[in-house]
């Protein structure tokens, strides 16, 4: 009875279709069958026929599989459109003499738009031209019981997010970005190999978080009964392979951070960070900068990429590099500078009229003015360096600037899509940084890295000189499509829905 009521609930297309299916079920038939006839994919014919003359019957006899996009059932004579997963489509034919009034009937009556079938006949060309199967006979390979979104109407990103299996049918803009990961994935790790650098894998689960300023993934384990953290950057264990000696070591990642979520934000990300034993900032931006470059021209054939919506960035040649304080000086029109106190910061920030927290210290407030000050204006690719020390503990003093570290954050298009150091390796520093990041985190910053004594014992053997970077793959790929993240991630972490 409550099965009943269910079906009587449902709107009208999905009880039409599910009486379909019960009906190919009731006459023996199968509505979703272990295995049906394919012996070619959409692209392979079409790839074996191109440029085939209009009305030539081929004599070749294949089994095509496809999901059911477009159908019109007319008289003795039905035509279809099958679409394969890559999106490659061919025109399946239906005519009466060629297999007869109750299949005909059947295809008419039971095949919807949406379903997937398997059709077997002859590859010919229609009198249009158009490469075509005449089917001989067909199979349904699965009973779709929901029609699919008109294609005219387009999806809200909401919709696309929450149904990304859908988008991926419709939309050829998600198949193309679907795509286009695995394809800068391939590039990243060739651009990696040919220069020497080794690809390893470090833990996703951590007794202690660092390598980075942020709020952690909190899970326990029951199998050891201690709390672990999510990783939120590979940093510590990659330098920890610098240390044995993978001279040139790198990873793409997930990272998760139990932080807020917007355009250029996610909670799960795909980070890339690399390592080089002799290298500093600069020679790790040339090799960034290059990553960058090489996966441009491996999608686009050219420096040049042209976002979802038509536009073009040029991301060749060598690009700008600026000092983060000479930024800040021109956004607030007076000089700033390194030695700048809190509370002289504070007065700034507060004409600019921006809220300011009160745990954040110098160096922290002076990136907030930055990004304050230049929101929306970094487009063209720019290098800027020159960090505060007190928000960068693992990275080495600016070799000129007191109070900067060797650091620099690249933006394209307004946000940050890389960052690069010239890496500490003095133990003894680096412990009095860690030292005073547990100060803050016990007064509260839910972002201080711990002290993570293992990383020091591992420091402690000798390390050489190093740069080092991290990227965000899905950032990347804004950069490369001018989407936002959720479009770039296949599956982003959304609410579920209200029922």
């Amino acid at each position: 009875m409550s099965e009943q009521i269910v079906e009587d609930d449902l709107p009208e297309q999905l009880r039409i279709r599910r009486e379909k299916r019960a009906a190919i079920l009731s006459r023996g038939d199968e509505a979703y069958p272990v295995a049906v006839p394919r012996t070619a994919s959409l692209k392979e014919i079409r790839e074996r026929h191109a440029g085939l003359e209009i009305d030539v019957a081929t004599g070749i006899q294949e089994s095509l599989s496809g999901r059911v996009i477009f159908k019109r059932d007319t008289g003795k004579l039905c035509f279809a459109t099958l679409r394969e997963g890559d999106g490659t489509e061919l025109q399946a034919m239906f005519s009466l003499d060629k297999v007869g009034a109750e299949v005909l009937e059947q295809w008419k009556s039971d095949i919807d738009i949406g379903d997937l079938v398997s059709v077997s006949g002859e590859i010919i060309t229609s009198k249009r031209g158009e490469l075509s199967i005449l089917a001989n006979s067909y199979q349904l390979a699965a009973k779709s019981l929901r029609p699919l979104p008109v294609e005219h109407k387009p999806l809200s990103e909401e919709t696309r997010v929450r149904m990304r299996y859908v988008d991926l049918i419709v939309r050829p803009e998600a198949r193309f970005n679907a795509r286009l990961r695995p394809q800068v994935m391939s590039s990243l790790r060739q651009s990696f190999g040919t220069r020497g650098f080794m690809e390893v894998e470090t833990p996703m689960l951590q007794v202690m978080h660092g390598g980075a300023a942020a709020r952690p993934f909190k899970t326990h384990s029951n199998a050891y009964d201690m709390d672990l953290y999510l990783r939120i950057a590979p940093e510590l264990f990659l330098k920890r392979c610098v240390v044995g000696g993978i001279e040139r070591v790198f990873e793409i990642n997930r990272n998760f951070r139990n932080e807020g979520a917007d355009s250029s934000h996610s909670p799960e990300f795909a980070m890339i960070e690399a390592y080089q034993a002799y290298g500093d900032w600069n020679s790790i931006a040339e090799l960034t900068r290059d990553l960058i470059q090489e996966s441009a021209q491996a999608v686009f054939g050219s420096h040049v990429v042209t976002h979802h919506d038509g536009r073009e960035l040029d991301l060749g040649g060598t690009w700008r590099e600026a000092n983060l304080f000479d930024l800040i000086s021109e956004g607030v029109g007076e000089v700033v500078t390194p030695q700048a106190t809190l509370d002289e910061l504070k007065v700034i920030a507060t004409k600019l009229g921006m809220k300011i927290d009160p745990k954040w210290v110098a160096g922290k407030l002076a990136e907030e003015i930055f990004e304050h000050v230049t929101e929306g204006q970094l487009n063209e690719p720019i290098f800027v360096k020159g960090f505060p020390v007190d928000t960068s503990p693992l990275v080495r003093a600016h070799r000129q600037i007191p109070g900067l570290v060797e650091k620099w954050d690249l933006y394209v298009e307004g946000f940050e899509l890389a960052t690069g150091y010239s890496e500490l390796i003095d133990p003894v520093i680096q412990r009095d940084r860690l030292v005073e990041q547990a100060a803050l985190g016990a007064k509260g910053d839910v972002e201080a890295m711990n002290l993570d004594e293992d990383f020091l014992r591992a420091m402690e053997y000798g390390i050489p000189p190093m740069g080092g970077m991290g990227m965000g793959v899905d950032r990347l790929l804004m950069a490369l499509t001018g989407l936002g993240i959720r479009e770039t991630i296949l599956f982003p972490l959304v609410k579920p829905e209200e029922q």
